[in-house]
């Protein structure tokens, strides 16, 4: 299945669209990874303080086992010391955990902003546009891809005369009506051949009049 038009001008134009949309997708996710990763390292303080509640914990708990075989008290100091260093300890450690999940949060919410939205509106506003086009296409091709004998020829170029714009046919013929009405439809099938990107039916060279011919 042929997606893109038989000329090399309209193929051209059809392949540097689609180039450019990739092009400026990836650019789009790019800044948004950069964006990303760029808040992600803000992780690094929420570590800092996890690190810092867990190296007070692991202090009081040093300092428990170390007084643990006192006599007479050295169960209770323990204790005491296991508990303050929860105490103190867990929610620093609660703290640098909320904190570095608020950053992961925090960096997905702006990578998207930056990258994720504008890429998907660019492929909102593209994607069907180009699948319409892509569908005319092959519609246009089946259609005049198969005509060749007189008759249809003349239907096809009733549907250039009648269909596409005045100004679209005089750069192809300087009096369509006269034309078709005189049997000359290469013009005409021209004209209809290459508003799809295509080669016209039945032979007919493709390519609009030259400008000073289109203009008499």
């Amino acid at each position: 299945m042929r997606i893109y038009p038989d000329l090399p001008l309209a193929r051209a134009r059809a392949i540097a669209l689609d180039a450019l949309t990739l092009l400026l997708l990836w650019l789009c996710l790019t800044i948004g990874l950069a964006v990303h990763d760029a808040v992600g390292q803000l992780d690094v303080l929420g570590r800092g303080v996890e690190r810092a509640g867990g190296q007070v914990q692991a202090g009081f708990q040093d300092a428990g086992d170390k007084v643990n075989g006192a006599p007479v008290v050295g169960d209770r100091l323990d204790d005491a010391l296991s508990s303050a260093g929860k105490r103190t300890g867990e929610p620093v450690v609660r703290a640098g955990h909320r904190g570095r999940v608020a950053v992961a949060d925090l960096s997905n919410l702006l990578g998207w902003i930056a990258g994720g939205v504008p890429a998907l509106a660019l492929l909102l506003r593209y994607v069907p546009g180009r699948v319409t086009r892509m569908r005319a296409l092959l519609a246009a091709r089946r259609v005049l891809g198969t005509t060749q004998d007189e008759p249809h020829r003349r239907l096809l170029a009733m549907r250039a005369a009648f269909g596409l714009p005045f100004g679209t046919l005089l750069r192809y013929t300087r009096d369509p009506m006269g034309d078709l009405e005189a049997g000359r439809l290469d013009p005409l099938l021209r004209a209809l051949g290459d508003e799809y990107g295509l080669r016209p039916p039945g032979g007919a060279v493709s390519g609009p009049l030259a400008p000073s011919t289109a203009g008499r």
